[in-house]
């Protein structure tokens, strides 16, 4: 047994370097040897990288760009950026169809046929969310190389449908940072550390680390990312990008590795506001392989952009949070969030400052917690039911349950498990059923008490949204001790399944900070309206430069 873990741990390395750095570095030099032809003369030219989906669309309607062209720049810059160079790490595997895929959008697009504004368009899609192609789904870990899904995740499906581009996989807190307490967020057994595109020393946040920093570098037009508990709007605070965390039911989740059913959701990381609204139009609506989709029906707009409103500000009334962990750990975040403030009061909104929320609506509370224990353990072992074994990888282990992966991690840990381990997978799998009455409880507690607190704040108030500080500067990643996280406030609203949208409310040192609008269940329209006239009015979009680290006097 000691023999065969050895060979399995063997076995296992090689597969994370070919995986993690072989198949992305070898796609993005094909694209190098073959120089987008056409791409200089364009008359986009290295505008390229920063152009909004609707540019992007215009140029390709006017014949100036192709999606072929556009593949390969962005297939060119992962290779010059994420694999090599700065080594950002955001992208843990290419799509090696992505330029066969262009050249038939191309034809449809000379036939007369255009699917819509994503026709065309790159985007990544987080390691968690399955498809059935040339790419892996393994949530960053090498225990799910040896299976495969046996369908697109729904929301995959739908974006192959409005004519988008899976260009490739993207780097994540390995199984959506719900492995252990001490995780440095980016780092997966796939992929290893992702970085910060700002200041490379620094982390990025998670889990939708790859996803974010990966928009934040324009490697793609846009990307998909999955929360259950601030995993789209912590990356993208810190990464200087927009994210939408929609109502838990708005987007499907099937084909989506779980952590728990009742927070888990599926959002655009974009470059702005009309960008993650165009992608979230294609992933909306009910289906039939997630039930808590049916809730949605007749909820959501024809067209989010019909939300992108300059004066959307004016007469707004807007809730500000400050209770504990959401405000005070930060004084250049605290900065940025009054001087945030200031900028909505410029723009006509009413502020009810401080909002008169309970901590315990607004916080984290250890139900949360034990809510996520019980639903990870029934929700992973229902989705690897559905997976088959990989022919590609015959000699991997095909695993069926959360107890095969933790023995599979402890028999691989010095590839899996070199600065963190799997207690929290262990706390999982000791839990009992979801008719355990301990879960039902704390159910109760979180989901539905969050739920009330929130309707009641808004109600009372007569709020058209909330405001909080996203999260705090980025911190330096340290996989020796883990994340170092000093605030946030995403949890009432992970608990209440309710939405979240975050974007660039200014720098620290260099360093972007979000702020979060908030809303009720299926408020995304009211968030994007606000959204956007803050967005424009302050325009703070900054590329980011990849220093090596800070450079602090």
């Amino acid at each position: 047994m000691a023999e065969d873990r050895a060979s399995m741990s063997r076995r296992s390395f090689l597969r994370a370097s070919a995986l993690a750095v072989a198949v992305p570095a070898a796609a993005g030099a094909a694209a190098a040897e073959r120089k987008p032809a056409g791409m200089d003369s364009s008359t986009i030219g290295a505008a390229i990288y920063e152009a909004s989906i609707a540019g992007l669309g215009q140029a390709m309607a006017a014949g100036e760009l192709s999606a072929r062209e556009l593949v390969r720049a962005c297939l060119e810059r992962i290779a010059q950026l994420d694999q090599s160079g700065p080594t950002v790490r955001s992208v843990i595997e290419v799509n090696p169809e992505a330029l066969s895929i262009a050249d038939a959008l191309d034809a449809e697009r000379r036939a007369g046929r255009v699917r819509g504004p994503l026709h065309g368009m790159p985007i990544l899609l987080k390691d968690n969310i399955d498809t059935v192609d040339q790419m892996l789904t393994t949530a960053g870990s090498l225990a799910l190389v040896g299976s495969r899904p046996t369908q697109d995740a729904t929301v995959a499906a739908r974006l192959r449908a409005a004519g988008a581009i899976l260009l490739g996989k993207t780097n994540l807190s390995e199984w959506a940072n719900f492995r252990s307490t001490q995780s440095s967020s980016g780092w997966s057994g796939r992929g290893r550390q992702t970085k910060n595109p700002y200041a490379l020393d620094r982390n990025p946040c998670g889990s939708s680390s790859g996803s974010a920093a990966a928009v934040a570098a324009s490697l793609c037009a846009a990307a998909l990312g999955t929360e259950t508990d601030g995993s789209i709007v912590c990356p993208s605070s810190l990464c200087g990008v927009v994210g939408i965390k929609p109502t838990v039911g708005l987007t499907s989740r099937a084909g989506v590795v779980p952590i728990a059913e009742t927070q888990d959701t599926v959002g655009p990381h974009a470059r702005s506001v009309a960008d993650a609204a165009l992608v979230l139009n294609a992933l909306v609506g009910p289906d039939s392989r997630d039930s808590a989709t049916a809730a949605s029906a007749g909820r959501y707009p024809a067209d989010y952009t019909a939300a992108l409103q300059r004066g959307g500000l004016r007469g707004a009334r807007i809730g500000v949070i400050r209770n504990p962990g959401t405000v005070g750990y930060s004084p250049e975040a605290d900065a940025i969030f009054e001087a945030a403030l200031g900028t909505l009061r410029g723009l006509g909104a009413v502020l009810i400052d401080p909002l008169p929320i309970p901590d315990d609506v607004i916080g984290f509370i250890p139900e949360e917690f034990t809510v996520l224990l019980y639903e990870f353990k029934a929700n992973l072992n229902a989705y690897l039911a559905t997976r088959e074994p990989n022919p590609r990888f015959p000699r991997e282990p095909f695993l069926r349950t959360l107890e095969q992966i933790i023995g599979f991690n402890e028999a691989v840990k010095a590839v899996e498990m070199p600065y963190f381990g799997q207690e929290l997978f262990l706390l999982a799998q000791a839990t009992g059923g979801l008719d355990d009455p301990a879960y039902r409880e704390a159910l109760v507690k979180s989901r539905d008490g969050a739920r009330a607190g929130i309707d009641t704040a808004i109600a009372e108030n007569q709020l058209d949204a909330m405001l909080a500080l996203t999260g705090q500067p980025a911190w330096p990643t340290d996989l020796i001790n883990g994340d170092h996280f000093l605030g946030a406030s995403s949890s009432g609203a992970a608990r209440a399944g309710y939405p979240l949208l975050c974007l660039t409310a200014g720098y620290a040192f260099g360093l972007p900070v979000g702020i979060t609008f908030m809303g009720g269940a299926y408020s995304e329209p009211t968030l994007i309206r606000l959204a956007y006239d803050f967005e424009q009015a302050t325009n703070l979009r900054r590329a980011p430069q990849y220093l090596p680290t800070l450079p602090l006097p």
